[in-house]
Parts: structure tokens; sequence; C-alpha cells
């Protein structure tokens, strides 16, 4: 016996890193975060490392595209 097919859109599976790595801000702005952050950081500034800590707005229009492809579900763009 055939499986019944749903109605409706079909789901898209996220990409994980891209999910990871980006969220979208209350407006709707996509925000990266900064690499640099894991290893090799003992000789880095303590002033250095607190910079990393923050996010980056991602103003590419192409690399926008690409991160809605991939992470469809992230807050949408404004």
């Amino acid at each position: 016996m055939p499986r019944k097919l749903k109605a409706g859109k079909i789901k898209l599976k996220t990409h994980k890193a891209t999910s990871k790595r980006f969220r979208a801000s209350g407006s709707g702005v996509l925000l990266r975060t900064k690499g640099g952050k894991s290893h090799l950081r003992r000789r880095t500034s303590k002033r250095t490392k607190a910079l990393f800590t923050e996010m980056v707005v991602v103003e590419g229009e192409k690399i926008i595209q690409n991160v809605n492809r991939l992470a469809p579900y992230l807050k949408k763009q404004g």
C-alpha cells in the first residue's frame, strides 16, 4: 500500500554550521560572529580578546542570499 503524500510545502533542512555562525537581529539585520576566538590567544591583549565577543553586521548582498538559502528558518530579512 503506497504512502499518502502530505499536502503543503516540503520542509527544508537547515545547514547547521550556518545557523551557528549567523543570527538575525530584532530588526531583521543579519549578524555574524568573529573568527579567531578559539585558540592561540595567549599573546593577544585583553582588549582585543574582548572585541571578539561583538557581532558584526553582514553587508554583502550575495552572502545574505546564501545564508537565507542555507538557513531558511532564521528570522526573515526586512
